[in-house]
């Protein structure tokens, strides 16, 4: 009886060990397309294998909104959110409130792409972990472009007559709303990505270079956006000046539009079982500005961080190991399309057979251009708002692109007045 009543004392202490240990952890995960899905099975899995719990928190999809949320929140201090989702472009922002994972993560972050593993880091510290990696990339209707006999566009003169002929030729097939060419244009993060490719693409730099110098008022930049401009009301319709990733997608999978330009999410999406193009999409790097211009994707991709005021910092850790480790990177790739920011991954037999794609887009994150976060630091959010904004006047055609061009020097070169950091 004695050895009975220890044997239930041993469970009780058992399982009061257990129930003390446990406990729960919030994490923000974007919404956007499958990323909700595709984060709960992850994080229901790091539950059932440690016994804890997760709480996903939703955050707006808008990434200019969920920045504004997440500063709110840091700055008070507040603890409702252990594991923040962030852009690649937001960790100098926030590092003074998030927790230095260098001691947990340095052995790891070795294998991962090095741009995104740059982006992780905070005058040498690691302050995230890499998620998943992105680029911008021009997504096109296979079956029209062998209707129309007319290639995949090497060019924006190229996608620009190429868009027009396809759309002009579905029209007349009764198909009114068919549009050329679709892509983000709301006065958003997401158009900073956007101008960012279409002016690298014409070799007009990067808003402001690696040295901290102020570029983006020059010939080639304005030439660009002359360019984009021109496309809003005829081969793009005018409602993409409130366009974000999904109104844009929304339109090409509906079979609407010939063109757009996307993040590799959209790819899994678009083979849906649902989709009505599904085995009609490719995809390709973004046109180049010219014959002497460059394909440029802008880099993007999210990283995962631990806030400095989660009251469960180690598990949080723990979590965030756990997700951007190499088996739950392969199962995202495999089940959602995200992009790896492992290297080996790249050639990983599984991910290929699953997204074809993906194995050709290393050269593709190797060669895209980044956001000026790093050199502009607390100041980025500021610089990317002053910019959003000048390109949104020229789209929506209050402003011509010299104008807007020399009015951004003028606010940026305020910006930098008492230096960027």
């Amino acid at each position: 009886m004695s050895r009975l009543i220890a044997s239930f004392t041993l469970a009780a202490g058992l399982l009061a060990s257990a129930s003390v240990s446990a406990v729960e952890i919030s994490i923000s995960c974007s919404a956007l397309g499958k990323e909700y899905e595709i984060c709960k099975q992850g994080v229901d899995a790091w539950a059932q294998k440690t016994g804890n719990t997760v709480k996903i928190v939703s955050t707006p999809n808008s990434a200019t909104e969920r920045l504004a949320l997440y500063q709110q929140l840091l700055a008070a201090g507040a603890g409702d959110i252990d594991v923040f989702q962030i852009d690649v472009v937001w960790t100098g922002i926030l590092a003074d409130h998030l927790v230095d994972l260098t001691a947990k993560g340095q052995g790891e972050i070795g294998g991962h792409l090095p741009a995104m593993a740059e982006t992780s880091r905070v005058n040498g510290k690691l302050m995230a972990m890499p998620w998943f990696a992105d680029a911008g990339l021009l997504y096109y209707r296979q079956d029209l472009l062998d209707k129309y006999k007319r290639p995949v566009p090497q060019t924006w003169a190229d996608l620009t007559e190429t868009a027009r002929i396809i759309q002009e030729g579905e029209r007349k097939d009764d198909k009114g709303d068919f549009w050329g060419y679709v892509w983000q244009g709301r006065a958003y993060e997401g158009l900073t990505t956007v101008a960012l490719e279409w002016i690298a693409s014409y070799n007009g730099g990067t808003i402001v270079d690696e040295k901290g110098e102020i570029t983006v008022e020059n010939p080639k930049a304005a030439e660009a956006l002359k360019t984009a401009a021109g496309w809003v009301g005829t081969i793009t319709p005018e409602g993409v000046l409130n366009y974000t990733e999904e109104e844009a997608r929304g339109v090409f999978q509906a079979g609407n539009a010939a063109f757009m330009r996307n993040w590799p999410y959209a790819w899994a999406l678009a083979q849906g079982a649902d989709s009505t193009i599904k085995g009609k999409v490719g995809i390709a790097p973004l046109p180049k500005g010219g014959a002497d211009g460059r394909h440029a994707g802008t880099l993007g991709g999210q990283l995962l961080a631990v806030s400095k005021y989660s009251k469960n910092a180690e598990a949080a850790t723990d979590l965030v190991m756990y997700l951007t480790g190499e088996a739950e990177q392969k199962r995202r790739a495999v089940e959602g399309s995200f992009n790896p920011t492992i290297v080996s991954l790249y050639s990983d037999t599984d991910i290929a057979k699953a997204n074809p794609f993906i194995g050709d887009l290393a050269d593709v994150f190797s060669n895209a251009v980044a956001r000026p976060a790093t050199v502009t630091g607390q100041n980025y959010n500021k610089v990317s708002t002053e910019f959003f904004n000048a390109i949104h006047q020229v789209l929506s055609k209050r402003s011509q692109p010299e104008q807007a061009l020399n009015r951004l020097d003028r606010d940026l070169k305020r910006i930098k007045r008492n230096g960027w950091q």
